[in-house]
């Protein structure tokens, strides 16, 4: 098992890039190794680590097709849609509430004035 070269921060050479920097380049790695990684220094805990992959390996972004945007929106809609109620709330249901915010804190009777 070889071992990867390690660069400090923000001192990799040209040529490799993270999967972040790829994507913002419309390049993917491609199924390649991860080729080298950085390290950040941290005072109270074990470094931060980020993979870096070949540029020149890297091959571009496959486009999205109808199906996948197809079931792109299918997959948003059902965040969006409460499971109490079956509305769409407009957002995506939070996690920590499970439903949309009227469910989740349903208004108590309308004051007497």
């Amino acid at each position: 098992m070889a071992t990867l070269p390690v660069y400090r921060w923000r001192l990799a050479p040209d040529g490799y890039a993270t999967r972040r920097q790829l994507r913002a380049r419309g390049l993917r790695p491609g199924g390649q190794e991860v080729a080298a990684q950085l390290e950040r220094p941290r005072r109270r805990r074990g470094p931060l680590v980020a993979y870096l992959y070949r540029v020149e390996l890297a091959k571009p972004v496959r486009p999205m097709t109808p199906a996948r945007w197809s079931a792109l929106a299918k997959a948003n809609r059902a965040r969006r849609t409460c499971p109490n109620c079956r509305q769409d709330a407009g957002y995506v249901i939070p996690p920590s509430l499970g439903t949309c915010v009227p469910c989740a804190s349903p208004s108590t009777s309308p004051r007497s004035a």
